[in-house]
């Protein structure tokens, strides 16, 4: 059942073999075993990709709780013993991934060396139980959730543009004016592309008009460094620019708000050591304060 939802979650018995520290071969040769015994084909297999067949969508469910069962039963186990080993699977987004948890890794694994790492970069919110995760790290204000979340950092939002732009354009003096500005838009903002700022005359909102949008910070800020327009970005993409001054941020005076890093996980019951461990060192590494 965990191979068979491992080349699901993989998309390839190879990526699972991969995942599992396994040959490729005993992936095959486990799902073939398990279609075998259940007498039904439970993946569709092509030269390009797999897809799951009406029963090994049912049968894909099944396996979800009995394994997420498992793993709350070793959880409790375990969490008697305290001892910190095992695998963990986590998500976080791309920026943030490389930017700031990227170097975090290593140190993460010098102090527990029997805890495997697998971790996924994708700034979609994925489904942390129905897709296998341990635990992901998300940024921005949380809705309603079934889900535990542990504050680990705030970022502050910057509103800044290349002085390129700003040369080319003229420097806007208030927020007001941003709209009759380029600007490049953040598809995943939950405002869309409605900017809010609180300065010293209150709140502005203000609505923009973007020339470009797309769900990529980086993608974002690169379009922002060849004098596309203004950018709302989180301060961990731009503070490097702006220290250097390939940035110019732009109204010092007014805050365009924060947002709080937070780890996510499916519960607080029998939490295994492992996780208790990566959530703790994880808050104990991120600054708290609302920089970067």
């Amino acid at each position: 059942m965990q191979t068979f939802a491992a080349v699901v979650d993989a998309g390839s018995f190879v990526g699972a073999a991969d995942m599992l520290g396994r040959s490729k071969a005993a992936v095959s040769r486990h799902v073939n075993g398990l279609e075998t015994r259940l007498g039904v084909r439970l993946l569709h297999r092509t030269t390009r990709r797999l897809s799951l067949t009406p029963e090994g969508e049912v049968f894909l469910r099944r396996c979800r709780d009995l394994l997420a069962d498992l793993g709350d039963a070793e959880a409790e186990v375990t969490s008697r013993s305290g001892t910190v080993r095992g695998l963990l699977r986590i998500n976080v987004p791309v920026t943030y991934g490389i930017r700031r948890l990227a170097p975090l890794w290593g140190a993460f694994r010098q102090r527990y060396p029997d805890v495997r790492l697998d971790i996924s970069l994708v700034d979609r919110v994925v489904d942390l139980v129905e897709e296998g995760f341990d635990l992901a790290v998300r940024i921005g204000r949380l809705g309603d959730s079934s889900l535990v979340a542990r504050r680990l950092a705030m970022t502050r939002l910057v509103v800044c543009a290349a002085p390129a732009y700003l040369a080319a354009h003229g420097v806007p003096s208030h927020p007001e004016e941003i709209g009759d500005h380029a600007v490049i838009g953040y598809s995943y903002w939950s405002a869309g592309d409605t900017w809010s700022l609180a300065g010293p005359d209150g709140k502005v909102t203000v609505q923009t008009r973007p020339n470009i949008h797309s769900n990529n910070g980086e993608t974002c800020l690169a379009a922002a460094l060849s004098g596309q327009g203004i950018i709302l970005q989180p301060a961990f993409v731009v503070d490097q620019d702006i220290a250097s001054g390939t940035l110019v941020e732009l109204f010092p005076k007014y805050s365009a708000g924060e947002l709080g890093v937070y780890a996510i996980y499916p519960s607080r019951r029998h939490l295994a050591p492992k996780l208790r461990a990566l959530i703790g060192f994880l808050a104990e590494q991120l600054d708290p304060t609302p920089t970067g």
